[in-house]
């Protein structure tokens, strides 16, 4: 118990991975090895700073002396400076040098994508675990009939292998973005106070071309390709924008299916895993809730207003910068992240566990399907000689009667019957009913599930097969 305000997202819902990837250790650990970064660049282009210097920054990497620098921020106000001269107590040889014609966003904004560009890996890998485990469910059903819905209304059957088709592939157009986006991921690199290397050309007495090496000799030392050829003080905040519409597009997609499952349960067709001594309702205690696709609808509205937040920034940003960003930026970056490791980890949860109740799921069907076979039925009866134009007509009656039956007497679908009543039709119900294979109406459903499976999602699987087997736990 607290007196203080914790955020759900650290205590219920996101993973110990991702909010390490967002804690201030990994942040100031960053910190750090990107001034040993700069440090090794100068040295190797040419500027006086010593081995010894580096190996000092080097030797103190990782044991950062938070004491010193929270100590030092009450004094100053500035986070960065702070740091510098914590490290520099540390490095009293190296001191001089750390941050050597760096900006505040040589070390904030690099900080910034290097974070990002992690948790989208691991965003990416709890996808394809979510995308392996819906392909698992998709195959084992992919020949089991069902009702589908359009408008939510009955609709010409199809498979529950084949509706989970659609989950995964909405999950693929996620993927694919999110492998665009991190693909062209860069570094700030270092540009100065204004992005135009001022302090560099001063550095290197006007030497062009060491410049020019700078960048992308850090680009490399910190795992990237390069660094973003133009900016201001700080990167373009469209790349925040661009990160955040990828959690949005997550988002959206694990709402689609939360939602199918939901309504899905009230069916009592598909549950959701429910514990042996979980609770559904504090009153009605038969209640079975949906709790978890709830929590992942609840949790991906918020992602995807979210992303409202960097898109009104980025177009907000006054020329080289203004620092009406920052505030904005600590809360909605990590929170998309936080909120969208959350909802995948309930999706790998919920997909693990997913109750099929086919006995349900055929009565649902075979109630509907008289009225998805009549078409099939009247095709029978012309061949047997019959009027199309007439046994349309008639079979519009007929239906309009069984549905009466059903809706307003509370009976059975009779249709079968009455159409057996009927001399014009020229079928008994005994062969009727042998129509009823509900097998005979999902259409190549099947073997779509079969090709998509192959062609679509193996290959991916295979080519990610290093990140596969992960399973989620939920909090509460």
């Amino acid at each position: 118990m607290t007196n203080r305000y914790v955020s759900p997202l650290s205590e219920r819902y996101a993973s110990e991975e991702m909010q390490y990837i967002f804690s201030p250790d990994m942040k100031f650990r960053t910190w750090r090895r990107l001034w040993i970064a700069l440090a090794e660049t100068e040295k190797e282009l040419g500027l006086n700073i010593t081995q010894e210097q580096i190996d000092e920054l080097k030797a103190h990497a990782e044991d950062i002396n938070y004491d010193v620098a929270k100590k030092r921020e009450k004094e100053v106000r500035h986070d960065v400076m702070s740091h510098v001269y914590a490290y520099g107590v540390q490095c009293p040889k190296a001191k001089g040098i750390i941050h050597l014609g760096a900006t505040s966003c040589y070390v904030g904004d690099n900080t910034d994508i290097i974070v990002m560009t992690e948790a989208l890996k691991l965003v990416r890998k709890k996808l394809i675990n979510v995308i392996y485990e819906l392909s698992g469910f998709a195959d084992k059903y992919k020949s089991l009939p069902t009702l589908a819905f359009t408008h939510f209304q009955p609709a010409q059957p199809t498979t529950v292998g084949k509706r989970a088709t659609l989950w995964m592939n909405e999950f693929m157009l996620d993927l694919e973005e999110l492998d665009f986006v991190l693909s062209t991921m860069k570094l700030l690199g270092s540009k100065g106070t204004t992005g135009t290397q001022a302090s560099f050309l001063e550095l290197f007495d006007g030497d062009q071309e060491r410049i020019d090496r700078i960048d992308p000799m850090i680009a490399e030392k910190m795992g990237f390709k390069e660094c973003y050829p133009v900016s201001g003080q700080t990167y373009s905040r469209k790349v925040d924008t661009r990160v955040a519409n990828v959690l949005a597009g997550i988002a959206a997609s694990a709402h689609k299916f939360s939602n199918d499952i939901r309504l899905l349960q009230h069916l009592k067709e598909v549950e959701e895993p429910f514990e042996k001594s979980q609770i559904g309702s504090s009153a009605m205690a038969y209640k079975r809730n949906p709790m978890r696709s709830e929590r992942i609808a609840s949790l991906s509205r918020y992602v995807m207003i979210d992303a409202l937040n960097p898109a009104i920034t980025s177009a907000t940003q006054w020329f080289e910068r203004t620092l009406d960003d920052s505030a904005n930026k600590r809360l909605s970056i990590p929170e998309a992240f936080l909120a969208t490791d959350g909802v995948l980890d309930l999706c790998l949860n919920v997909v693990d566990g997913l109750v099929v109740n086919d006995k349900v799921i055929d009565k649902h069907l075979r109630s509907e399907l008289p009225f998805m076979a009549t078409e099939n039925i009247m095709m029978d009866a012309v061949k047997a000689g019959g009027d199309r134009q007439e046994l349309h007509e008639l079979i519009r009656e007929l239906s309009m009667k069984a549905a009466k039956n059903v809706k307003q007497n509370g009976g059975e679908n009779n249709l079968l019957k009455l159409i057996a009543d009927e001399p014009e039709f020229n079928m008994s119900l005994n062969e009727l009913n042998k129509t009823m294979d509900p097998a005979r109406y999902v259409g190549r459903a099947p073997q779509q599930v079969e090709a998509y499976l192959k062609n679509v999602i193996r290959p991916m699987l295979d080519e990610n097969k290093d990140v596969l087997g992960m399973h989620a736990d939920i909090n509460v």
